[in-house]
């Protein structure tokens, strides 16, 4: 079928059911976006490219499928690398879409142009200049392939203007197949009775749970197979909710940030059984103190991955959900209650200090806010002291979801994921936690919210402080607190009515539970701000 590439695009889109794009137009990407108009795919207009590409990373980890992404040329291509590289470190399935100048321009450095492959090659899967327009269908099959398989993560597709001008013969494929990307799905059996095997010696069997759980769908296969052998369950920050709160086999999130039954167990174990998870440097400080005192165990569908960060005597590759089927199939019944009594003795209750006037104890509020929503709620929390408040202190319940920038650690990330996740699926209840510092690098994405009614509620912790850097400077740099400030910072209550967002503030108790209230109950967007002492402290 002959057809203008900028359609032909279009029709890729619709060919992966694609129902809603990501976006910031430009004169670069204009011809696709002329395409776009009548194509019935819905487009939503963010207002700065990077938080085109979190939203679309909220969008798929709630999917489970590759989301889109478009930004123009130039600086809206640029503009785009932090949440690419955002959804790279946390293997995120993204198609990012940009367009380029003419072809005959390339490397010329006319007006807008930037070599938006190049710059973004340390932080992509796959990335493709398209130069022939006829390549077009074959370049989009083979980027959703390579984005949503094996270990996800983004691709990028550079589209100059004549390219998308030109007319081609439309034929999608209906497979791909690219001889140097074999990804490996089923684990080798033999290395699957050996870890069955170590598991089954085990007195003291930990099992840590990373974010390539929820990457290959694996929840249920792992909670099946900790209950079939009985075995305590930890997780990263990035394997939160995988395990509900309430399972009596949970005990935590390990790490610098984590619980002390988390860490107490992972130091204490004989066998350690990492699934999905590259353990970095926050969740274990020592890896060369484990690797000697505990039979590690690793699956992990990245080979790279398995070894990087601590040596593995058990290495197997694979798709978690196919590997944990596979264990299931001939996993035993064991017996560790006095592995699990031991691991009871070290929970902790939740006690909160009595926050001063006119402040409320932020993780009495997570806490108190955390039994209040649905079970099914999605946290989004942004980066600094609230991500740390959070993680710890929502009680996540059966079938919630926790999200956050793990691996990169990007500021701002919350609200225009949260928005993702809501339009991905609009029955549950999304709400993004972020700080007075996070919020304001992506407070512009409430108008996007306004504008496409997306009914996310958003929680600001209020300090006038870089809360998680002031922190830092006053325990390792004896207390010289520099460039943390944030004085000129808005009225956030008079921002959210500026967008007609109800809200309200936090200072003490009776207003926190009218705030819960509202979080809980009002069917619209809504922003709650917690006022927090300036110099509460995530340790």
């Amino acid at each position: 079928m002959k057809m203008k590439a900028s359609q032909a695009m279009v029709e890729c889109l619709k060919a992966e059911n694609i129902k809603v794009v990501y976006g910031y137009p430009g004169a670069a990407i204009c011809p696709f976006y002329d395409s776009l108009m009548d194509s019935g795919i819905r487009h939503v207009l963010v207002r700065h490219e990077a938080n085109g590409g979190h939203e679309a990373s909220g969008y798929a980890r709630i999917s489970g499928k590759p989301a889109v992404c478009i930004a123009t040329s130039g600086p809206g291509a640029v503009n785009l690398i932090t949440a690419i590289a955002t959804a790279y470190a946390d293997s995120i399935p993204i198609i990012c879409i940009t367009g380029q100048v003419n072809t005959d321009q390339i490397g010329s450095d006319v007006f807008q142009e930037a070599d938006i492959t190049g710059a973004a090659e340390p932080f992509v899967k796959h990335s493709y200049l398209v130069k022939d327009a006829a390549d077009i269908p074959r370049v989009f099959k083979e980027a959703f392939y390579i984005a949503g398989t094996g270990r996800p993560g983004p691709v990028l597709i550079d589209v100059p203007m004549d390219v998308q001008r030109a007319e081609i013969d439309f034929d999608y494929p209906k497979s791909v197949d690219i001889r140097s990307y074999k990804p490996t799905t089923k684990g080798n059996a033999f290395q699957i009775k050996r870890v069955l095997s170590e598991l089954e010696k085990a007195s003291k069997p930990l099992i840590c749970i990373g974010g390539g759980v929820f990457a290959s769908n694996a929840q249920e296969e792992i909670n099946e197979l900790a209950h079939i052998m009985n075995i305590p369950v930890i997780t990263t920050m990035m394997g939160i909710s995988a395990f509900s709160d309430d399972d009596p086999l949970f005990f935590g999130m390990l790490g610098m940030h984590g619980v002390k039954s988390a860490n107490t167990a992972v130091n204490e174990c004989d066998v350690l059984f990492l699934v999905g998870a590259r353990v970095g440097d926050r969740a274990v400080r020592t890896p060369l103190a484990l690797e000697k005192t505990t039979k590690i165990l690793h699956i992990d569908i990245d080979p790279a991955e398995i070894g990087k960060n601590i040596g593995a005597d058990l290495p197997l590759v694979g798709d978690a959900k196919y590997v944990l089927r596979q264990m299931i199939e001939k996993a035993k019944p064991q017996q560790h209650d006095e592995w699990i009594a031991e691991l009871n003795t070290y929970r902790q209750e939740r006690v909160f200090e009595p926050a001063k006037a006119g402040t409320v104890n932020p993780r009495w509020f997570i806490d108190r806010l955390s039994r209040a929503m649905p079970d099914d709620t999605v946290v989004v929390a942004d980066v600094g002291q609230n991500q740390i408040w959070t993680a710890t202190g929502y009680h996540i319940g059966k079938g919630g979801r926790f999200m956050t920038s793990g691996g990169m650690g990007t500021m701002g990330y919350s609200l225009p994921a949260a928005i993702g996740a809501k339009m991905a699926d609009p029955s549950r209840t999304v709400m993004a936690v972020c700080g007075d510092g996070s919020l304001q690098m992506c407070m512009m994405e409430l108008a996007t919210a306004v504008q496409h009614d997306v009914k996310v509620k958003v929680v600001v912790m209020t300090n006038n402080r870089l809360g998680m850097v002031r922190e830092l400077q006053t325990k390792g740099y004896d207390g010289r607190e520099t460039a943390v400030f944030l004085d000129g910072s808005p009225d956030f209550i008079k921002l959210a009515e500026a967008y007609g967002i109800k809200s309200c503030r936090v200072t003490d108790e009776k207003s926190a539970v009218e705030a819960v209230k509202l979080l809980r109950d009002y069917d619209g967007i809504a922003l709650v701000e917690v006022i927090v002492d300036e110099n509460a402290a995530t340790l």
